[in-house]
């Protein structure tokens, strides 16, 4: 399986940033990099500042609290890049935050890819300020990818969580759902996360009966996509099924139903517009590129 060969790049994917974890490991190299020359994130809480030619919005190590606590994004044009750590992390769902959305899409890519990482990662920090072993209060190291606690010497690291996010497919028409905070005729591919003890592939068969009652096989990797909200791996999968018939379990979907090729190529082709019917999965989920990969075969 190949990744989605789209005219339009994965959202939040190709960050131009180093990362140099050579750079994190060493604290005098890092406190060298303080300098003048920093660029630091500006940021409105986890909010990211766009200026009037629609790109991030960058200071110094001035514009900052000197108590403030400072992520290393990377390098990038000889630079030392950091972000600040907001006061509080984010409260509710990516679907609750009408303002993220108007502003990531006046990012280009790589801006939104360097904004989509710098947000995970500080608001992981925000969140976890106190250790989970012992309570005690925990600092940043290494550049802010790691989290000490003088108390118990427990280290914490910022997580990722998988979750998979699949395509069915029953003789040329997919299977696709929709949750009821979804709005009028948006329907996606279905999702959930990866759970203690089980593959990729169990996750997917699993998430698949459990939402829509459906058995699958011959689950296969297509591509992922990094999601900050707040911080997860988008696997994403395809699956065929040998028989139709929906169960829907409506404490987590609204409604699944099957969609046939020249409905999704409508779809697709009225934009964001939709059809009477649909409308085709928006271009920053990865759910696009996977409808849109099917149809492209």
């Amino acid at each position: 399986m190949h990744a989605p060969a789209t005219a339009l790049p994965m959202a939040f994917s190709g960050s131009p940033l180093d990362r140099a974890d050579h750079i994190r490991v060493d604290d005098d190299a890092l406190a060298g990099l303080m300098n003048w020359r920093a660029r630091v994130l500006l940021l409105d809480g986890l909010l990211p500042g766009v200026d009037d030619a629609g790109g991030l919005v960058w200071g110094s190590l001035a514009d900052v609290a000197e108590d403030a606590e400072l992520v290393f994004l990377g390098m990038m044009d000889g630079k030392a890049h950091f972000a600040p750590v907001p006061p509080a992390g984010a409260e509710g769902p990516a679907y609750a935050q009408p303002a993220a959305w108007q502003l990531m899409q006046l990012l280009s890519p790589p801006d939104l890819a360097i904004y989509g990482g710098a947000r995970s990662l500080v608001d992981w920090h925000a969140r976890h300020r106190f250790c989970a072993r012992c309570g005690g209060g925990t600092k940043p190291v290494k550049g802010g990818w790691q989290r000490h606690c003088d108390n118990c010497g427990a280290d914490h690291f910022p997580r990722t969580d998988p979750v998979t996010i699949m395509l069915v497919e029953h003789e040329d028409r997919l299977l696709l759902g929709r949750q009821p905070r979804f709005p009028p005729k948006m329907y996606s591919a279905l999702a959930g996360f990866v759970e203690p003890g089980e593959t990729i592939e169990e996750a997917v068969a699993r998430e698949i009966h459990e939402e829509a009652g459906v058995r699958v096989r011959d689950v296969k990797y297509i591509a992922s996509q990094p999601w900050p909200f707040p911080s997860q791996l988008m696997i994403g999968c395809t699956s065929v099924t040998d028989d139709p018939e929906l169960t829907i379990d409506r404490t987590e979907l609204e409604d699944a139903r099957w969609f046939t090729r020249a409905e999704l190529e409508e779809a697709r082709a009225a934009g964001e517009h939709g059809t009477e019917l649909l409308y085709f999965p928006r271009p920053f989920a990865i759910a696009h590129h996977l409808v849109a990969w099917w149809l492209d075969r």
